[in-house]
């Protein structure tokens, strides 16, 4: 019999409790962020209107429980967060704290996506970035504050709306004049798009278009619930927190709750589970066969692990062993199976962070094309002579259904419609939910459960949420709040209930996301506290002594200096460095650095990141640097990659002192004049030669020098290291080289 290939796109949304715990018990009470308002109003319902303009597409949405009470708090008026409170303030009674607040935060969004599409706004947010916050404070009137007031809050909502929504269309229309009245109604409109969210999706649930899982209650990561010892099966060396977590009975609270939540939401019971962070371990197994969940989703990095297989990918990254991915696996307990998907790492993260940086048709071309080659790759392994499938396979495609399209053109919508209707029209793929694909097709191969490997979606690790010092202060100051709740035999989920909302929500993943080293934002230091100020809420909810050390932040949230990547990036090569573009780049700071540059040098910090497409470097300059004047006018690029046997040569650059790193051999250069801005391309050969290659580095030069080299030039297989020095030249001669004291390395995706 033959197949199409199926895909199952499952969508997770997702937003921590950000309602105050001092405010816990008034029903008016502060949200600290308006992230689930926003992302409300831009990413949830959206989403799936689109999709059912395509009625024969089907797939999979997550709906987080914590995220679902938020929603339902602004739909009923319930929740006021600091943003919205200063939208709805008389422009003309808003104090000077206020107006500075509003200036640094009212722009909190990627600028060329939702602000620079904007006139006004843009021209707003072109006098802070050039003029700064204290010129706008001094120049601006009213009529600039509540304009701004009003477009941060028009900026987020969805294209969709102002197709299908006049009152909306007609604000954008209007652009510019905005009144205290205007700003009433565009907040009653956002309250108005949330309260759609949940009857949508169960509409479309009800008519077998989607299917709608759920996340254990507050996101928390189960394993670590079970035993933060859990956090050595993938890293044996981790440093653990002092005081061990070990609460499994948290457990079936959080799978329990939503559970409940989701039954009286939807009207049926739900059959998927997306384990908070794609995290799983055999531990927690029996818990969710118990709660009678049938199929859970995790990433490719866990079942390798399972299989004790790494799986390769060739040059345009799909993988040589697609029948042990794109298939279920049952796991077995004593308390029934449980089937499990995998996802596709590089195909999520195509989506969730390239493709937003393409062009739309060749973004859809490029997915529809990895999609043909995984079905053309299981064509040529089965027996026989058929060309079409025989067997049915399931491609799982699994991310943030939220934060990605931010940087996407029109939030998304012209690459989602391109993709369903490209989609719609290949008989050879067919989207499924991936209910239906098990209730046809269960699983046929089996992971012991005692062999399921303990990570998630971040390398098949916890070290994302545990590990770092500041990470393993939080979960010690977690598990002492655990354990004095222990002492409390009485204070039950149904006689205190404030006190296990309150740890529920301090369970959450997020927090520990945001604490330490690996990933920052403009709230950290907000985190910080709501995290805290959830622990202090279990102690006032049995009315114990708050410990001081529950005041004190975790760490200092002060700008740090070194830092290694945060995340993917998208920069416009064009020598100026956008500050949004670079913020979740590497950063070495150069002119401050201990050693012998730090005197004089005219190159004060290097950035560096990557996306699927490319590596990104940027180099800022002192004002007024010229090339062949300030610095040298040429820049050498030279890397190697560990563990590859490949050829590589010494730097071909002349004077080159007899010291590491500047002796190693390396089998990629790229030569920059920094004048003429001109490129050249070369790879090590026998004999220590060097070969040109055609190159399509590009390079721009103006406040800074920034540069985008395609991994697609360099010809090598996805997971492989490249490890990086820079080098200033004269005319093809010595003159210096950074970093200093370590190289640039990168992992290529």
């Amino acid at each position: 019999m033959a197949h199409p290939l199926y895909v199952a796109f499952i969508w997770h949304q997702h937003q921590p409790l950000y309602k105050s715990r001092e405010a816990i018990a008034d029903p008016n009470g502060q949200y600290r962020m308006p992230w689930a308002r926003l992302h409300g109003v831009k990413d949830y319902l959206d989403l799936v209107l689109v999709l059912e303009e395509y009625p024969q597409l089907h797939q999979t949405v997550n709906l987080v429980p914590s995220l679902i009470l938020q929603l339902e708090d602004y739909s009923q008026g319930k929740a006021i967060d600091p943003y919205m409170a200063l939208t709805l303030t008389p422009e003309e009674q808003l104090t000077q704290t206020q107006k500075q607040g509003i200036i640094k935060h009212f722009f909190d969004a990627h600028h060329r996506t939702l602000i620079d599409p904007h006139p006004r706004y843009a021209k707003l947010y072109e006098q802070r970035q050039e003029k700064g916050i204290r010129w706008c404070l001094e120049n601006w009137t009213d009529r600039d504050y509540s304009d701004l007031l009003a477009w941060h809050n028009l900026a987020w909502i969805d294209p969709v709306f102002r197709e299908k929504d006049p009152d909306i269309a007609a604000w954008f229309e209007q652009g510019k004049g905005f009144t205290l009245g205007d700003r009433q109604r565009i907040i009653a409109k956002h309250r108005e798009i949330i309260s759609q969210i949940i009857p949508q999706h169960k509409k479309m649930q009800d008519a077998g278009q989607l299917e709608v899982t759920t996340t254990p209650y507050t996101h928390p990561i189960l394993p670590l619930l079970a035993d933060t010892n859990a956090g050595l099966v993938a890293i044996p060396q981790m440093e653990l927190p002092e005081k061990r977590f070990q609460y499994p009975q948290d457990i079936p609270r959080h799978l329990r709750k939503s559970r409940e939540m989701y039954s009286d939401r939807f009207g049926r019971e739900a059959r998927g589970l997306w384990p908070s962070e794609q995290s799983v371990s055999p531990a927690i197994l029996p818990y969710i066969a118990q709660a009678k969940f049938k199929w859970i989703c995790s990433d490719e990095a866990v079942l390798g692990w399972s299989l004790k297989h790494f799986f390769h990918r060739d040059e345009t990254g799909n993988v040589y062993e697609p029948k042990l991915i794109y298939r279920p696996y049952r796991l077995e307990t004593l308390y029934g199976d449980i089937s499990i998907v995998f996802r596709d790492h590089r195909l999520s993260d195509l989506i969730g962070f390239t493709y937003g940086g393409m062009d739309v048709h060749h973004a859809v071309s490029d997915l529809a094309g990895h999609l043909e080659a995984i079905s053309r790759s299981l064509i040529e392994q089965q027996k026989g002579e058929e060309t079409s499938l025989q067997e049915p396979w399931l491609v799982t495609i699994a991310l943030d259904g939220e934060n990605c399209w931010e940087y996407y053109q029109d939030d998304g919508l012209p690459f989602l419609r391109e993709l369903y209707k490209r989609l719609s029209q290949d008989q050879d793929i067919k989207l499924v939910t991936v209910s239906e694909f098990l209730d046809r097709f269960p699983p046929t191969e089996t992971i012991p459960a005692e062999k399921l490997h303990s990570g998630s979606w971040v390398d098949g690790s916890f070290s994302t949420w545990i590990g770092d010092p500041v990470k393993n202060k939080a979960w010690d100051l977690l598990t002492e709040t655990r354990k004095m709740m222990a002492k409390h035999p009485e204070a039950t989920e149904e006689t205190n209930p404030n006190a296990w909302e309150a740890l529920y929500a301090a369970e959450g993943s997020d927090w520990f996301w945001w604490f330490g080293e690996g990933h920052s934002s403009n709230d950290d230091a907000l985190f910080d506290e709501l995290f805290r100020e959830h622990l202090r809420g279990v102690y006032h909810s049995l009315n114990e002594p708050v410990p001081p050390s529950f005041y004190q932040p975790l760490e200092d949230h002060r700008r740090k200096g070194d830092r290694r990547p945060q995340g993917f990036i998208q920069p416009i090569i064009d020598g100026y460095g956008d500050e949004q573009d670079w913020e979740k780049a590497g950063r070495i700071e150069i002119g401050g650095a201990m050693g012998t540059m730090h005197k004089a040098s005219t190159v004060q910090r290097l950035f560096y990141g990557l996306d699927h497409l490319n590596f990104y470097l940027r180099f800022d300059l002192k004002t007024g640097v010229k090339p062949g004047k300030d610095l040298p006018n040429e820049l050498h690029l030279l890397w190697y990659y560990a563990d590859s046997p490949v050829y590589n040569s010494p730097a071909p650059i002349a004077d080159l002192p007899d010291q590491a790193p500047l002796n190693y051999h390396f089998h990629h250069h790229v030569g920059i004049n920094l004048i003429t801005q001109s490129v050249w391309l070369q790879q090590a050969w026998h004999n220590h030669e060097w070969h040109p290659k055609n190159s399509r580095v590009e390079v721009a030069f103006n406040q800074c020098l920034e540069l985008a080299v395609p991994w697609a030039d360099l010809h090598r297989e996805p997971d492989a290291w490249l490890h990086l020095i820079a080098v200033f030249a004269d005319h093809g001669k010595f003159r210096s080289y950074l970093p200093e004291n370590n190289l640039v390395s990168l992992q290529i995706p």
